[in-house]
């Protein structure tokens, strides 16, 4: 039985740790939508650190409809914020693809505004002296809903062993009001939800991922389909090994 509050605790605990070990008077960096996994990363950082050890980067590509969110969620945690607009520099790696004669992809397209926004938390962390967090869960890089070396990286991550339903859960075990929890979450780019690109709802993935319970047949088939195909997502880089074990 999943116990929010407990595993609120352990959580907490553990980026003590983390940090303990890692880097003592480091500061956490975390990327802000102002949706549930960024908003439960934040809250969970600063009650392990306290709100002057984080801080939240928000970086919006050219104008966002939903930015007032993520300024909102800084403003209850007490945080500090910093905003990056990645828009004129997601426009110009594009344009400088485009000029080399390489058309970026749909995929591509859709990409590359994550990998900008890691390279933006990068830097602000280099500059801090912090630690990035990672803020996947479990469900959508079950399904590979995550983009490599973009949204998927990180120094720790909190929550990739929890699934949305879990996440939910342990943000309101924080007292996080219901507007972040439940903000849908949209890729940005074509206007449609997550679960509406994914073509099931998290809770069946959920079920699906903890019971082994969906009656869909389609649907477990097209889960287990994703998963299969995004596997080296959440797996270690495959590398070449020579020589005798190192130390």
């Amino acid at each position: 039985m999943f116990a929010p509050h407990k595993v609120k605790d352990e959580i907490v605990a553990w980026i003590q740790a983390y940090f303990d070990k890692s880097g003592p008077a480091c500061a956490a960096v975390v990327g802000i939508s102002g949706g549930k996994d960024s908003s439960v990363v934040a809250a969970l950082c600063a009650e392990a650190l306290g709100a002057d050890r984080v801080v939240g980067v928000l970086m919006p590509q050219g104008q966002q409809h939903d930015f007032a969110v993520s300024q909102a969620l800084v403003a209850h945690l007490g945080i500090r914020g910093v905003t990056v607009n990645i828009g004129e520099s997601v426009d110009a790696l594009l344009s400088a693809l485009r000029a080399a004669g390489v058309e970026p992809s749909r995929q591509a397209v859709i990409n590359t505004p994550a990998r900008v926004r890691m390279a933006v938390l990068y830097a602000v962390s280099a500059t801090v002296d912090g630690r990035v967090a990672n803020t996947c869960n479990l469900s959508e890089d079950w399904v590979g809903y995550s983009t490599k070396f973009g949204d998927a990286a990180g120094d720790f991550s909190p929550l990739s062993d929890l699934t949305v339903t879990e996440v939910k859960a342990v943000g309101r075990a924080l007292g996080l009001p219901e507007d972040f929890i439940e903000k849908v979450p949209e890729d940005g780019l074509s206007g449609l939800s997550d679960e509406q690109n994914l073509g099931f709802t998290y809770a069946v993935l959920d079920a699906y991922i903890r019971e082994g319970v969906c009656e869909d047949a389609a649907v477990r088939e097209k889960i287990d389909r994703l998963h299969r195909l995004n596997l080296h997502k959440m797996e270690e880089m495959p590398k070449y090994r020579w020589g005798p074990p190192g130390f």
